[in-house]
């Protein structure tokens, strides 16, 4: 039995001999800004590690300063124009729901807009009192994606995600852990030994019961994110050609805020 280890794109895949817990790893530092090539690679990972009979639980972690905090906007990630293939941005997010195994998203510093989206691809969340969580979409002029119309709610209630959709709020660690929003809340340099330290829990469990559990809660998971996101992208198509969307990008680079006039 010899250790498990890949790269795909900007991840990185371990899967220690002797262990069933797999850490994923997403390496753009300092603030891991997705794109449509970095979606594809942690699904390829995933993918990958559901084939892996040894592989019963993972942590998605990411290395630099924040977990994720959002697009990479100066690539137009937000673009909804599929890539060369005709793969779409959010194709490539539906495949992370479609995975079978158990996912903790180990959360340091800011998970933002789609970064957001990305944590609540995973079954469970581990952050600190610094994490910071937003959906901050409205204050860029622009229509949420990554099937967060169907995540937040699921997670924190209809209500807690009309306001955070609404205001675009960032939540600081202690009170997303209050709405649930995050599981487990430990000091930051306890994120990742906790998240895998979750997993292990997970893994220790029959894993056909599981799978068999996962299956019946989560469902037709994957088939909902699919039909969420053909309505989210098609706003995004909408808003994205708006004056507001211009307004509200500019205004987010240079830090004041934005002069929105419904146009």
């Amino acid at each position: 039995m010899t250790d498990l280890q890949a790269t795909f794109d900007d991840v990185d895949v371990t899967l220690p001999a002797g262990t069933h817990v797999a850490t994923v790893t997403i390496r753009r530092p300092p603030d891991n800004y997705f794109d449509l090539a970095l979606i594809a690679a942690i699904a390829d990972a995933y993918e990958l590690l559901d084939a892996d009979p040894e592989c019963r639980a993972i942590v998605l972690a990411s290395e630099g300063k924040h977990f994720c905090a959002g697009a990479a906007l100066a690539r137009r990630s937000h673009d909804p124009a599929p890539a060369a293939g005709g793969r779409h941005l959010y194709d490539e997010a539906v495949r992370l729901f479609a995975a079978r195994t158990p996912v903790v998203a180990a959360v340091r510093g800011a998970a933002i807009g789609g970064g957001l989206g990305l944590a609540l691809s995973a079954d469970f969340r581990v952050g600190s009192p610094e994490s910071r969580l937003s959906a901050n979409f409205a204050r860029l002029g622009f229509h949420h994606g990554f099937g967060l119309s169907v995540t937040l709610p699921a997670v924190v209630g209809q209500q807690r995600a009309l306001e955070m959709l609404y205001t675009a709020v960032r939540l600081g660690g202690e009170d997303a852990y209050r709405i649930g929003l995050l599981d487990r809340l430990v000091a930051a340099d306890e994120v990742d030994a906790t998240a895998a330290l979750l997993a292990t829990e997970i893994a220790a469990s029959a894993p056909l019961a599981v799978e068999s559990i996962r299956q019946t809660m989560r469902g037709d998971l994957a088939m909902r994110i699919r039909a969420a996101t053909d309505r989210e992208k098609a706003e995004q198509d909408r808003l994205s050609v708006t004056a507001d969307f211009a307004e509200g990008v500019r205004a987010s680079a240079e830090r004041r805020p934005a002069d929105f006039q419904r146009r």
